[in-house]
């Protein structure tokens, strides 16, 4: 190769172009970078190591099925595992907003594999295509990119964080075991709710959201690869696609398979919006969870009051002393972000023309980002908020008998009418329940003792 200063000359099938010397891509990579200054995103580094992992497994394959010596497949391994390690970072340049295929990235990774195979040989024995790239195509290695960058941040971020949040709620259920009070509905007063009851709400909440994020995986276990340009394969050997989806399922320990029709698999991300949409059910659920201990930690004197949650920051530069609820404010504006995020990912999806989709960057985008926010945001409001909930027991109480939701109680031995002007009665002249009922003679008060024991109302 022909060297600069601080360049080398690479060509590719429109000529030559200068490479930075110290980067082990090539032409079609400068062409991208140079031709995509368009904002500040990347593509994310999920997809650069699954491209690692379906380039090594590709490898494999082809030497399997006698398409490529030994040599080869094994420096192309190598530098897969370097990659995942970490290695070669600085390496992968590119922007989230290029092709809509993602064939320049496929490029990127292709390029940097040779670059640094032949470094390693000594000699120039890897080509991009005809080597890292052999038997496959953008078109089906992006899609299958995707799905394993998925997957992998499902289970190596997500679910984690999902747990332990999870876990917290369970320990804070025992806690306040037999802890009554109000209940409220429409931000208004209703009948008493155990603590344990509401916090099994949020508990349960996160259960079944990790149940539907795990049942969608079951579509992002179908992989693309084999389909090559527009679904039929072509270069690619009998037994490819079956042989490279087992091959990502060794090195992953993950149950990847091969997608049956691969036309479907180049043209549809439904998999992903599907799978996003368990996203989305989570950030809702997370939403109403971090507006419930922000509402239930109002005050400290003028609001609800009746949680203590951890003070870690002052919360105004005006006001001294004040404290707020900002690890739920966090929540929930990441719980806006992927719901903004699901909208994308859904109008990108839909625009599939004939053989291939070419919105696929940011699809991928948008839905590593949502993982990434809500393992990050769980893990940050577990640690920071939920771990250090505290009931106010004085202050739940409290508002338990001051709540005129309690008359309920009475609705079997005074009908709903005549409970409903008691209510009326109390409320209206700030006196007790008891004092409105035994005032309109609805009851003795002593009989009234007998049945109103708002701590039995829970169930």
């Amino acid at each position: 190769m022909e060297q600069q200063t601080g360049w080398r000359i690479e060509h590719d099938s429109m000529g030559e172009m200068k490479v930075p010397a110290d980067r082990y891509w090539g032409a079609q990579t400068q062409r991208s970078f140079q031709n995509f200054k368009i904002g500040t995103e990347k593509m994310p580094a999920e997809v650069i190591r699954a491209f690692a992992v379906l380039k090594k497994a590709a490898a494999m394959t082809n030497e399997r099925l006698g398409r490529m010596d030994a040599r080869r497949a094994q420096l192309i391994a190598q530098v897969c595992d370097e990659i995942l390690e970490g290695r070669l970072e600085g390496n992968f340049p590119l922007a989230v907003w290029q092709t809509g295929s993602g064939t320049q990235s496929n490029m990127n990774v292709n390029e940097v594999i040779a670059g640094r195979g032949n470094e390693l040989a000594g000699e120039k024995i890897l080509h991009p295509n005809d080597s890292v790239d052999m038997s496959q195509s953008s078109n089906d290695t992006f899609p299958t990119a995707m799905h394993i960058a998925a997957v992998t941040a499902i289970e190596e971020q997500l679910l984690p964080a999902l747990d332990a949040l999870t876990d917290t709620f369970r320990r804070l259920e025992r806690e306040n075991e037999g802890v009554v009070k109000s209940g409220r509905t429409h931000l208004q007063d209703a009948v008493p709710i155990g603590f344990s009851q509401e916090i099994s709400g949020w508990r349960s909440m996160l259960e079944v959201s990790r149940g539907m994020i795990t049942d969608s995986e079951k579509g992002l276990y179908r992989l693309a690869l084999g389909g090559t340009a527009v679904g039929t394969g072509l270069n690619a050997p009998e037994g490819f696609a079956e042989g490279v989806a087992a091959a990502v399922a060794e090195l992953t320990g993950r149950p990847f398979v091969t997608e049956e029709n691969k036309f479907h698999a180049l043209t549809a991300k439904d998999a992903l919006v599907f799978s996003h949409g368990a996203l989305k059910a989570l950030a809702a659920d997370l939403m109403k969870i971090a507006n419930d201990v922000r509402w239930l930690a109002s005050g400290p004197r003028c609001g609800l009051g009746e949680i203590l949650i951890p003070e870690n920051e002052p919360g105004s530069s005006i006001m001294p002393g004040k404290v707020n609820p900002t690890q739920c404010e966090a929540v929930t504006m990441v719980a806006v972000q992927v719901m903004g995020n699901d909208a994308a990912v859904g109008m990108a999806a839909s625009q599939g023309n004939f053989q291939l989709n070419v919105f696929m960057p940011v699809i991928i985008y948008n839905y590593l980002q949502s993982v990434r926010l809500l393992a990050d945001a769980m893990d940050s409001f577990n640690r920071n908020c939920a771990a250090g909930i505290r009931a106010d027991r004085d202050r739940m109480h409290e508002n338990l008998h001051r709540s005129l939701m309690l008359v309920t109680a009475l609705n079997p031995y005074i009908g709903y009418e005549n409970a409903a002007r008691c209510a009326k009665k109390a409320h209206k002249e700030n006196i007790s329940l008891k004092e409105a009922c035994v005032g309109l003679g609805y009851l003795t008060a002593e009989r009234f003792d007998e049945i109103f024991r708002p701590e039995e109302m829970i169930g």
